[in-house]
């Protein structure tokens, strides 16, 4: 790696067909429109897209046909893993092209290692439920492909995250046992981060080593209410997505960005120095 490698990060994604609106308030097809427009003016451009989960709001095979038409938009590479609210095989059917999909029979666990940046997708799912789990299946597959590339720089991707927030109603349907995943990145420093969704929000925790990162919702973000027995209710917050910049001799950085247009740029200085 010779020049900085970016990683854009999207989650949460909930997209519906027609328009319609999730929880009759949030028009989670324009937003993924904007989130994309923002993406593809970014200067340096991200060389790769990753999205953790929640693609579409209830696994239906249309709502995947409507999120390939509007993938179909973004001007670089992109990678998804499934999330609570997807199905495993529309999901497989809708983007039969990626055939990352498919290297596993019955989860949905990849490695890509073409880029600088390994990248690498866990399937934390439980069919029915809103809770993830990584069986022991999945960890020694993981553990298995961390030991293939130990010296490479390493994104591990699941949806769930693996930590508490904080915020009560989304701990309970957070990664159950992640003390199973924390023992599998403990033995393989190469891991900058582990990168999750789920949430709607912007979260870092240290965790096994490393830092976990959750990336905002693409569209509405989770109420931040930190108060025990507080009600599971949504914000429409500006949405956003992290950017996760790779550099030799720098390591990775993580960047939270917001989607849409805002006043500005303006100048710090003019001709007499600092602005007064």
């Amino acid at each position: 790696m010779t020049m900085p490698f970016i990683i854009a990060h999207l989650s949460d994604l909930h997209i519906k067909v027609g328009g319609k609106l999730s929880y009759k308030k949030v028009d989670t097809q324009g937003a993924l429109r904007a989130a994309i427009n923002t993406l593809n003016r970014l200067t340096p451009r991200p060389n790769v897209l990753v999205i953790t989960g929640d693609l579409v709001d209830f696994g239906h095979d249309d709502e995947y046909q409507t999120l390939r038409q509007a993938l179909a938009a973004l001007t670089m590479p992109y990678f998804v893993i499934p999330g609570n609210h997807d199905d495993r095989q529309a999901l497989r059917r809708a983007f039969g092209d990626h055939d990352y999909l498919t290297r596993q029979s019955g989860f949905i666990q990849w490695a890509v290692n073409e880029y600088p940046v390994r990248l690498i997708g866990l399937d934390s799912t439980v069919p029915g439920a809103s809770h993830g789990e990584l069986c022991q299946q999945r960890l020694t597959w993981l553990d298995e492909q961390l030991a293939l590339e130990p010296e490479k720089p390493t994104l591990v991707m699941l949806h769930h995250p693996p930590f508490i927030s904080g915020i009560e109603h989304m701990d309970l349907q957070r990664l159950a046992k992640a003390q199973g995943l924390a023992a599998v990145i403990q033995r393989h420093p190469q891991v900058e981060r582990v990168l999750c969704g789920h949430v709607h929000r912007t979260i870092q925790s240290r965790f096994a080593g490393t830092l976990a990162c959750s990336a905002p919702g693409a569209s509405h973000q989770v109420a931040f209410e930190l108060s025990p027995g507080a009600p599971a209710h949504f914000v429409l917050e500006p949405a956003g997505f992290l950017i996760h910049r790779c550099a030799p001799g720098q390591g990775m950085t993580t960047h939270h960005c917001f989607v849409g247009d805002f006043d500005g740029p303006y100048p710090f200085y003019d001709a007499n120095g600092l602005i007064d």
